[in-house]
């Protein structure tokens, strides 16, 4: 690692600790003795997903967890939950190493998650993700429901 200040290629790390899901690492300088602090992070291959209306585009963690927020509005489910959740979708396809999918996989993993999460969310979730279009599709999918609890 290069040092930021006399430009020295030769630091040395003094400490090194998890982060915020990152590597903090204090490094220092043997040549100028100035310390600074660097972050490893996990480099994530690109997940890129096919829409519905047939385009195709980078997978947003941000619109997921605005869709998941929607969903589980005046519930106690706490944002760390729902970024778990939506860690957890996103490092399913990492750790296959999988760079290409579509909507519904994505959707059917997150209804998965939810189900377990809040049944209620899971059903607000599910509304939008499925498309309903009148009130028999709710009480399917709450009958669904009550029959597995």
């Amino acid at each position: 690692m290069k040092c930021p200040f006399c430009n020295n290629e030769d630091t040395r790390v003094i400490d090194s600790r998890p982060s915020e899901g990152k590597k903090r690492r204090r490094r220092e300088c043997p040549k100028c003795g100035k310390r600074f602090t660097t972050y490893e992070v996990i480099e994530k291959p690109q997940l890129m997903v096919y829409k519905r209306d047939g385009s195709f585009e980078p997978f947003d963690r941000q619109k997921l967890i605005k869709g998941l927020q929607i969903a589980v509005k005046k519930r106690p489910v706490s944002v760390e939950a729902i970024t778990g959740l939506v860690d957890d979708v996103e490092n399913t396809f990492a750790n296959k190493m999988q760079t290409e999918t579509n909507t519904s996989e994505i959707g059917d993993m997150v209804l998965k998650k939810l189900k377990k999460l809040d049944q209620v969310a899971y059903v607000r979730f599910a509304s939008v993700y499925k498309d309903f279009t009148s009130v028999d599709s709710f009480i399917q999918i709450i009958s669904e429901l009550s029959e597995r609890a």
